[in-house]
């Protein structure tokens, strides 16, 4: 009986070892792997060798940036991996090509597709965008539409934490198709006049959390897409910017809607807009639904509050004002305004129900 008791143990201390073994995350350090620190060097191929190696591995893993620049070309991290635990814990600057024509076509800077268990602490992601702002600004539509600095899609699970976004060529952040994100302490810098900057745009997605955060651009600061559920954004520093809107939404006749969004204690400065829901004057499937914005301090903004369901931005080819989709059950308590006047644009064949 003792022997058995004996072999029992045995095998339950060999489980937990075998179970430990595999918990111990691996480190996987660029810089072994021949990225150079100089800014100049293109150091993409090292980091796919170090997703390579990560997603291969059944134990969690860490891709290590150390301190100093690294340039990188456009890159796609893919899954699926092995694991659900990639860790890129980032102490330096990342740096896209000065030259905006290299990824200037490219949809994305820094992509991640179709990965789970992704989280990204800390770093510098610089997209030297300012040049193309330059072309945009002088040379209009002849010019490359830019990259967004970091996308996800398909993906689910996905921490951002203690991350800097400066100077994106477009949209710094974009969330597509994904499940279960969470963003906390990011900060997002770029000229007031930088234009197609949002700071961070969702879309197609459910359950992310925008928390503590500083977001300074040229366009929104959070911009809301068709297929939104589920969003909750609290903390968060709005200034330079248009804003956090929800949409455009109803450009196409098929789309998705927009619900259960709460934002909440969130504080605007020197914005174009506060808090907006954007709609295009076209028949469509979409809505906007069960919508909480609360504690909102605005100070010096032009049109704290914008509910426009005459969509529109270049006033061409405006579609009629024909009946559209519903804005209902939406909540706008507590606020500290500091400024003009608010924007009401709305439908009278249609109207906002539940306000």
């Amino acid at each position: 009986m003792a022997n058995r008791r004996s072999l029992f143990s045995l095998s339950l201390i060999f489980v937990f070892m075998i179970n430990s073994a595999i918990a111990t995350p691996v480190t996987y350090n660029v810089a072994s792997l021949g990225a150079k620190a100089d800014g100049k060097t293109d150091s993409t191929k090292a980091f796919l060798s170090a997703w390579a190696k990560a997603c291969a591995s059944m134990n969690p893993g860490v891709i290590y940036v150390p301190a100093g620049t690294f340039f990188l070309r456009d890159v796609v991290f893919s899954g699926p991996c092995k694991n659900n635990a990639i860790t890129f814990r980032i102490a330096g600057t990342l740096v896209a090509p000065s030259d905006y024509r290299v990824i200037g076509n490219a949809a994305n800077w820094i992509f991640f597709h179709h990965v789970n268990g992704v989280t990204i602490s800390g770093g510098i992601l610089d997209g030297q965008g300012t040049a193309l702002w330059a072309c945009k600004a002088s040379h209009g539509e002849s010019c490359p539409s830019g990259a967004t600095t970091l996308g996800f899609s398909d993906s689910n699970n996905i921490v951002v934490s203690g991350l800097a976004s400066l100077n994106s060529q477009m949209f710094h952040i974009v969330i597509n198709d994904c499940q279960n994100v969470q963003m906390q302490g990011v900060r997002v810098s770029a000229s007031g006049n930088s234009p197609n900057t949002d700071g961070i745009h969702v879309q197609m997605s459910s359950g992310v959390t925008i928390l503590n955060s500083k977001i300074a651009t040229g366009d929104d600061c959070v911009s809301i897409g068709p297929g939104t559920s589920n969003l909750w954004i609290e903390g968060v520093a709005c200034g330079p910017g248009h804003g956090i809107s929800i949409g455009s939404l109803g450009k196409e006749q098929e789309e998705a809607g927009v619900q259960n969004v709460t934002v909440k204690t969130v504080t605007f400065s020197g914005t174009q807009n506060g808090l907006r829901i954007k709609s295009w004057g076209r028949p469509s499937t979409g809505f906007a639904r069960n919508i909480l914005f609360q504690h909102a301090t605005m100070v010096n903004v032009e049109n704290p509050i914008v509910i426009d369901q005459h969509y529109c931005p270049d006033n061409k080819g405006c579609p009629g004002q024909v009946r559209y989709h519903s804005c209902s059950k939406n909540q706008f308590p507590k606020f500290n305004i500091t400024t003009q006047f608010s924007l009401l644009h709305i439908d009278k064949n249609v109207g906002i129900t539940k306000l």
